[in-house]
Order: structure tokens, then C-alpha cells, then sequence
């Protein structure tokens, strides 16, 4: 046995990326942010307007403000993940608070046209926070990670094994690890080998543990023009400029009693990873009133047109034994591997929306959204595994409906405010990611020239996947429970 550390520190660009289907689902999921009173209706503001986060939903929205306006919003988010893995329950909490929205509108009148509005603003919403931590614990009764690294061992020559990582492309490195950890070994000591067996003594029954610890932002920058027609129409345009920073730190401990004498004993395994980048979508919307009491909305989102750059390492620790002697085995080469930039065109959005205002005692709103998940695209599609993966996309995705239900009645110069939103699954078995039910309720006040608002939201979805995307694929299943509160702060000027 041997102990393998390398004290390097490379910058490598490989040609073969890691990309998965998660990866691109992670950033065409819109949630539910933005400011208290759009919180508090769950976001059914398609055809109302007159909020920040209304402007990010349908564009014609900015031209219902009566005056200008600036707010601020900040949110404490509370993630309860409990999860299920062969019967083995574990739970995990994570806490963060953030400015999650912040905007400006400026609203111009003109009383010599029947075009009598315009609206400039802007206006920025966190629409994914990423921060969540998920425990999982159990003993599998049949598989090792083992199979994650003979997968991909079998078929690249021995002789690739032994040289230098960052000579190697990403399965390569893959079957590296194990190899070099003493998880695998040769069936033939000789450089043109293709197969490998495991040296995890068989016997089923791996206890196995899966931290994984995620941080980061999808933020949406909203530059916004409206108009309105003569008190019945209103049309506006937006221009979005998209932010993504995303950290995943995931650790994997395996350990197993088969035969105490010779074989592995412990594995830990360790991967990080940090993707980051920008993109760009536009929106259009429209907001008719109707009737003095009725408005109908509808509002189109191009998909969002991301490049974006991944980092990732790893590190392996093994405990094997000989008979009856302990090795500790170390693969860590401190090699930062840099991939090349790739994009992700994510789906378009359609949105229909309807909202009965009664007076000024209370309104009612109802939107409903079309996503067709299938459409997500990795780009260049020159690159043929790109080509595969898009194809595995589209045949795994689905089209997701959202329905939006929100009411708000007010009481002199308070407001009482719910909502309930659900969303369908992106993936056709509705397992990878369950559906997603929401509710909602706040309060708000209205000083005059300043407004403080107040909202509570619980939004909760199952997922059920495996640890590695080869080889140890036993499902867990997490319930993903999330509490937001959030406070809104706005000024008229």
C-alpha cells in the first residue's frame, strides 16, 4: 500500500465537461421571491402590476404605479430537508438572510395624448436562493460505490491509470481515483488493461452517509419601459440581465464490515464544485382592463440565455486492510480543474393571468404559466456529448403548469394578504423532483408616503435521486420544507 498526495497546483481546461441534467433544471427554476406584498399572494400578479416584483413577472406592470417608487426587501429563509434512505430517517436545517430585492419605478404622465403614461424602472429579485444543506444516512443492502468507479474504469487502458490526473478528462479522472485508492484494481497488470474488478469485500449491508452543502444566487436584473392606452391598455418590455454563483460541497462516507482482515473498509469521498456566469432574456406583457373591476393579463418570457464556467476538484481517503494491517490511502492531487465555457438556453415562459379588483375594499388574482422543461438545451450542440445530453433531456423533461392563486382586503390603512401556488414536476416521472405546493399570508401598512410590508411563505417539494449519477444510484428521498419571512420597506417620491 501507498500513500498518494500531491502537492500541486494545476489550472486544467479538459475537453470532456460533467454536465448533468440537474445542472441546467437547477437554473430554469424560478422561485417564488420579491417583495413582501408579492410574497404574501403568492405571486399572482400577472394582470395587477403596481409592485417591484410584479415589473420581473409581466413588464406592463411598472405603468400601474400611480407614482414613483423605491423599495427594498430583505428575507430570512428557513430550509428543512428531511430525507429517507432505506429506511434510515435524517434531517438537516440551514438558515440564511439576505437583500433579496431591491427597485425603482418613475412614472411620467401625459395629458395631451391618449398614450397618458409612461413607466421607466428597474428592478432586481434573487430568483433562486441555493442555500441548503441535505444529510442522508442508511445501509445500502447491495451496492458500493465501487460500481461508481468501475463504470467508468472499464474500457480506458491501465496505463492512463498511472501517469498524471490532470492529463486526463473527466471520466478518467473518475476511474483515477479509484484506482489509485485501492477501490479498484486491474485484472491483468498490464498498461493495455480495460477491465477491473473491486476490492470492496462483498457481502452487501454499506452503511453509507451523504452530506452535500449547497450555496449561492440566480439573480435577475429587470430594465423595464411601459405604457398605458387610454386608461385600458397597458404594454411594456424588459430587458433582463441574469447573475449565476453557485457553490455545491458534497461528502460521501462508505464503510463496510464483510471481512475485517483484507479489503476497503472506509471510503470518503469529496467533491466541490463552483459554477458561475451571466445570461440575458426579454419579456413582454400587457395588462387590459376590461371592466372597472376586471383585469386580464398575459406576458411572454424568452428563455434565459446563460455562459457559464464550472470549477471542480476532488478528494478520495480509503481505509484498507491487509491481512489484519490498516492502510490509510490519500488521493489528493489539489488540482482545480477548469472546464470550458459552455451555455445553457433555458425554456421559454408563457403566462395568463385574471384579477377582480372590488373598489379599494379588496382584489382577488388567479395567473397560470407554461414551461416546457424539454426544450433546456446545452450549447454548442457541435459537441456530441452536449448532442446525447440534450437528447436524454427532452425525453426525460416535461412540460410543468404553475397556478397562482392570490386575495388581498384591506381595512383602512392595513392590508391582509394569502396566497396558494402549485407547481408541477419539470421531470416526466414527477419523482427526480416531486411537485411543488406553496402558501402564503401577510400584512402590510400604508404610512402614506412610505409602506412596510410583512409576508410568510411555505413552499414544500419532494426529490428522490441517488448520490452519484453511475453506478450508486439507490434513491433518496428528501422532503424539502422551506419557511420564508420577508419585510418590504418602500418609499413613494
Amino acid at each position: 500500500m501507498k500513500k498518494i498526495l500531491f502537492f500541486i497546483v494545476v489550472l486544467t481546461t479538459l475537453s470532456l465537461q460533467s454536465q448533468e441534467i440537474k445542472d441546467a433544471v437547477r437554473y430554469s427554476i424560478d422561485d417564488m421571491t420579491g417583495t413582501a406584498r408579492f410574497r404574501a399572494m403568492s405571486g399572482a400578479f400577472g394582470a395587477l402590476g403596481g409592485d417591484l416584483s410584479a415589473i420581473s413577472l409581466n413588464p406592463a406592470g411598472s405603468v400601474i404605479f400611480s407614482s414613483n417608487q423605491i423599495g427594498f426587501t430583505f428575507s430570512l429563509a428557513n430550509r428543512n430537508n428531511k430525507s429517507t434512505y432505506f429506511g434510515t430517517q435524517a434531517e438537516e436545517c440551514n438558515t440564511s438572510f439576505d437583500m433579496n430585492q431591491f427597485g425603482s419605478v418613475f412614472v411620467f404622465r401625459n395629458t395631451s395624448s391618449k398614450w397618458n403614461k409612461l413607466a421607466f424602472a428597474f428592478n432586481y429579485d434573487n430568483e433562486n436562493r441555493f442555500n441548503s444543506t441535505v444529510f442522508s444516512a442508511g445501509t445500502n443492502p447491495t451496492t458500493s460505490i465501487d460500481r461508481y468507479f468501475l463504470n467508468y474504469a472499464n474500457g480506458i487502458p491501465l496505463g492512463s491509470l498511472q501517469g498524471n490526473l490532470y492529463n486526463l478528462n473527466y471520466n478518467e479522472q473518475q476511474a483515477f481515483f479509484g484506482y489509485n485508492g485501492y477501490i479498484i484494481s486491474p485484472v491483468i497488470e498490464n498498461v493495455n488493461n480495460t477491465l477491473y474488478i473491486s476490492e470492496v469485500p462483498e457481502g452487501g449491508n454499506y452503511y453509507q452517509e451523504n452530506y452535500v452543502e449547497s450555496k449561492g444566487f440566480n439573480g435577475k436584473l429587470a430594465f423595464n419601459l411601459a405604457a398605458q392606452y387610454d386608461d385600458f391598455l397597458s404594454i411594456g418590455i424588459n430587458l433582463n440581465a441574469h447573475f449565476v454563483d453557485y457553490n455545491q460541497a458534497s461528502s460521501f462516507y462508505e464503510k463496510n464490515t464483510n471481512n475485517l482482515e483484507n479489503g476497503v473498509q472506509n471510503i470518503v469521498f469529496e467533491n466541490y464544485l463552483y459554477t458561475y456566469g451571466s445570461g440575458f432574456s426579454m419579456q413582454v406583457g400587457t395588462i387590459i382592463k376590461a371592466t372597472d373591476g376586471l383585469r386580464l393579463g398575459a406576458s411572454y418570457e424568452s428563455p434565459t440565455w446563460y455562459t457559464l464556467n464550472d470549477e471542480f476538484s476532488q478528494r478520495l481517503f480509503v481505509t484498507n486492510r491487509v491481512s489484519g494491517e490498516t492502510f490509510n490511502d490519500v488521493v489528493d492531487p489539489r488540482i482545480l480543474n477548469l472546464y470550458p465555457t459552455y451555455k445553457i438556453q433555458t425554456p421559454e415562459k408563457w403566462s395568463a393571468s385574471a384579477a377582480y379588483i372590488f373598489g379599494k375594499s379588496g382584489l382577488i388574482s388567479f395567473d397560470y404559466t407554461l414551461k416546457n422543461y424539454s426544450n433546456i438545451k446545452f450549447k454548442p450542440t457541435s459537441n456530441s456529448d452536449f448532442r446525447n445530453l440534450n437528447t436524454q433531456m427532452a425525453n426525460t423533461l416535461n412540460n410543468a403548469n404553475e397556478f397562482r392563486v392570490g386575495a388581498e382586503y384591506k381595512i383602512k390603512e392595513f392590508s391582509l394578504r394569502g396566497g396558494y401556488r402549485f407547481e408541477e414536476s419539470p421531470y416526466k416521472n414527477g419523482k427526480t423532483m416531486g411537485d411543488l405546493t406553496g402558501y402564503s399570508a401577510g400584512l402590510g401598512y400604508d404610512f402614506g408616503n412610505t409602506n412596510l410590508d410583512f409576508a410568510y411563505s411555505h413552499a414544500q417539494r419532494n426529490t428522490e435521486e441517488g448520490f452519484f449519477n453511475t453506478g450508486l444510484t439507490s434513491p433518496s428521498l428528501t422532503k424539502m420544507d422551506t419557511n420564508m419571512y420577508t419585510l418590504t420597506l418602500s418609499f413613494k417620491l
